[in-house]
């Protein structure tokens, strides 16, 4: 039996991943503990009696982490690392470094954007592992910004040494033991690095808490079935781009039926609607299962998980790693990329009609489901893990 620590972020997108890990882990007989600064978000998405150790740092929508909703490109990067990541790190590294003392793991298991988790390890000389949550980061996402490279160089430095081990070298978004990637190459392309340390495990998709009242009476069995979401960050951003989906898929009603992701209401509510199922929250992975094509914000975890089942996309990428996410898909040819903050409903439905009906896209999303399921999962990620645990004894 071995000890692992996940050190995850307070952001459903970045737990979600770690989840069906965990949970395999815990199957297999070894203890799992958690760290994160919304022990609440953990335990919604991991399970109530997940064991949490709560530290400080900022929660996104708190106040004092509100990103702006017009951010877009570098100011949006910036923000994100002065305004959420660093003082993340900061704040997390006293509990994380308690947590460890108390639990004492064998790996700790840190997401690339909790750095608190790699530093920390890194000081108390324990093994870690990177859990990857999006791939933009290794797809040459700076290659042509070197600026912007040499200053997150110097901020993790700067970092590291106020909560790392000094004669550290190590990336902590980038662990030189283990990193595992919840991709693979087939949709990440060419880019994709190669090394023995790292494992292109695919989506991790476990059990996840469905909620209740979904309608699935309500879904027709004849016409095509779109999900639209823009995912659980982005609620302050949306209505314009919510309102053109719903006009363009109202022109398509007696062809197409779609659901809708509404958690802001800024649709209202359309309780007797029979084309367009509006509604605050989806489950999204069961839902998926019978949709035939998905528009979204090019979201890592939202992306990935259609493409486990087959689904091609429209993907409107907003900001951070989502515009490098899209051209993924669209370099893969499972999908049509559009403007966030630009289009308008008829482009929008041009783009669905694309992916509906060209077989190319459908048939693009398989081949990468395809590899998805070969991946291996949170199994694959799990058996890595447990080598690392062995090693490090």
């Amino acid at each position: 039996m071995s000890a692992f620590l996940f050190v995850v972020p307070a952001l459903t997108g970045h737990v979600n991943p770690a989840v069906g890990v965990a949970a395999r882990l815990t199957g297999r007989g070894h203890r799992v503990a958690w760290v994160c600064a919304d022990p609440a978000l953990v335990r919604r998405l991991a399970g109530a009696d997940a064991q949490v150790f709560g530290c400080a740092g900022p929660v996104p929508g708190a106040r004092g982490a509100v990103r702006p909703p017009d951010l877009r490109g570098a100011e949006a990067l910036k923000f994100l690392w002065e305004w959420y990541l660093l003082p993340l790190a900061d704040a997390m590294a006293p509990g994380v470094r308690a947590a460890a003392e108390a639990f004492r793991p064998h790996v700790v298991v840190a997401d690339q954007q909790a750095f608190a988790g790699a530093l920390v390890a890194e000081r108390l000389g324990l093994a870690w592992a990177t859990s990857a949550t999006t791939s933009a980061e290794f797809t040459g996402a700076y290659d042509g910004l070197p600026k912007v490279a040499d200053w997150l160089r110097h901020r993790l430095a700067e970092l590291r040494a106020r909560i790392g081990d000094l004669s550290g070298t190590a990336d902590p978004r980038s662990s030189p033991h283990l990193l595992l990637i919840f991709s693979t190459p087939e949709l990440i392309g060419p880019q994709a690095p190669l090394a023995p340390h790292i494992h292109y495990v695919g989506p991790s998709l476990g059990d996840r808490p469905a909620g209740s009242g979904f309608p699935w009476e309500r879904l027709d069995q004849v016409r095509a079935k779109v999900l639209v979401t823009l995912g659980t960050a982005n609620t302050d951003t949306g209505g314009r781009f919510l309102t053109e989906c719903r006009a363009a898929l109202r022109e398509r009603a007696d062809r197409v039926q779609a659901v809708i992701a509404d958690p802001g209401g800024v649709l209202g509510a359309q309780p007797d609607d029979k084309d367009l199922l509006v509604l605050p929250s989806v489950p999204q992975l069961p839902l998926l299962e019978r949709m035939d094509a998905v528009v979204c914000h090019a979201g890592h975890n939202t992306v990935c998980e259609a493409l486990w089942h087959g689904v091609p996309l429209v993907v409107a990428p907003i900001r951070d790693d989502q515009p490098v996410v899209a051209g993924q898909v669209v370099d893969a040819g499972a999908g049509v990329r559009v403007r966030f903050g630009r289009v308008y409903a008829d482009r929008l439905g041009t783009a669905l009609d694309t992916v509906l009906t060209d077989p190319a896209h459908r048939a693009a999303a398989a081949r990468i489901r395809t590899a998805f399921r070969a991946a291996g999962g949170a199994r694959a990620a799990t058996a890595h893990l447990e080598r690392l645990a062995a090693e490090s004894r």
